[in-house]
């Protein structure tokens, strides 16, 4: 297939890494990068504008567009895949010449922050949206939308996987992720007891001003490979899910365990079959379990590892792959909500293709 992809395109981006996947995956890839619409550089004049009039800079959104509707001309994409492109003009993407257009949600697609009311309007008219939520799927076909699909989170292999460590220290526990409200108390009292010997990075800590005056090591966010060499130095990797989006699993969630970490996460229905604890991770209900775990893991750190080295050999030998993923959203279009691999699931009539050939390329809007 030919699949124009749009989405951001910086480097350790999870959209970069799916759009990876389908060429993985065998598929010819062309991507048009959003980042500057999605993530416009701090205090830049589109960041100024859409804190100012809470839109999006109407040149950046132009200068994306125009740059869509250039490719497809001369690609004759089989496929439009959109890696939550919420804030573009929703009728500019459903009228890109294709057989099929597909919009894919990393999170929870009734979090207001993760939607817009362009995409709402026009939500019905894709050949299929894809969820990582399984929540969303009931909610989304009440929405009207016409076909959904449910896949997990992944990791992707060019990032998350053993490396070497760049720090000599060992810390006891980490966090790698962002500063947010339901993750702060936990994460400051932890510091607090334990100081140097916890890690914290990620974008937002170094402004929370009860962590610094901790012995804790703050820094800013890692991204790619640079995130497994952190993973590498911490015994006791945190998984803090995102209540916001009702999670019950996260990237962080393969990708820990891909990366050599012991997997340390909130207890949850997916997190409890997708790695058994007790062997393959260590899982925790609230603040006085998760000190427990953590003195168990400062006594008997060799087995701790051994518990992370059977929970990476379970995720990267259970096709958590992104190409596994792009995989999984193929088989749905082509007709096949039955793919093998957990957790998969599919509602509403997944339109077929007629074939992965180039014989009709037709505009279908």
């Amino acid at each position: 297939m030919r699949i124009l992809y749009i989405g951001d395109d910086w480097v350790g981006s999870n959209a970069r890494s799916l759009a990876d996947g389908f060429r993985q995956a065998g598929h010819d890839v062309v991507v048009v990068d959003t980042t500057a619409v999605t993530l416009p550089s701090r205090f830049s004049p589109p960041w100024v504008y859409s804190k100012i009039r809470r839109q999006r800079a109407p040149w950046d959104l132009e200068a994306v567009h125009r740059r869509i509707e250039s490719v497809a001309a001369g690609f004759r994409p089989d496929l439009v895949f959109c890696f939550r492109t919420v804030h573009l003009d929703q009728r500019r993407l459903l009228g890109t010449p294709a057989r099929l257009h597909v919009h894919y949600s990393p999170d929870d697609a009734s979090n207001p922050y993760n939607t817009s009311p362009g995409y709402l309007r026009c939500e019905r008219e894709w050949d299929l949206v894809v969820t990582t939520k399984r929540h969303n799927v009931p909610e989304l076909i009440a929405r009207g939308a016409g076909a959904v699909q449910f896949v997990l989170s992944a990791y992707d292999p060019a990032w998350h996987h053993l490396s070497a460590r760049r720090d000599p220290h060992r810390y006891l526990v980490g966090f790698v992720g962002n500063c947010r409200p339901d993750r702060r108390d936990t994460t400051v009292a932890l510091a607090r007891r334990y100081g140097e010997r916890m890690l914290v990075r990620g974008p937002g800590w170094r402004r929370v001003p009860e962590l610094r005056h901790t012995r804790a090591v703050v820094g800013g966010p890692v991204y790619g490979e640079h995130f497994s060499a952190a993973v590498a130095s911490v015994t006791a990797n945190l998984v803090f899910l995102n209540s916001d989006n009702r999670d019950t699993h996260t990237c962080r969630t393969f990708e820990v365990p891909a990366a050599g970490g012991l997997f340390v996460g909130q207890r949850t229905d997916e997190h409890a079959t997708l790695l058994a604890e007790g062997r393959e991770c260590l899982l925790f209900s609230d603040e006085d379990e998760l000190l427990e775990i953590l003195r168990w893991c400062d006594r008997y750190p060799e087995q701790a590892r051994a518990i992370a080295a059977a929970g990476h050999h379970r995720i990267v030998t259970g096709h958590h792959r992104y190409v596994d993923r792009a995989a999984e959203i193929i088989a749905a279009l082509e007709g096949g909500a039955g793919t093998g691999a957990p957790g998969t699931s599919v509602a509403g009539p997944a339109p077929a293709l007629v074939d992965n050939g180039s014989a009709t390329r037709e505009g279908a809007r």
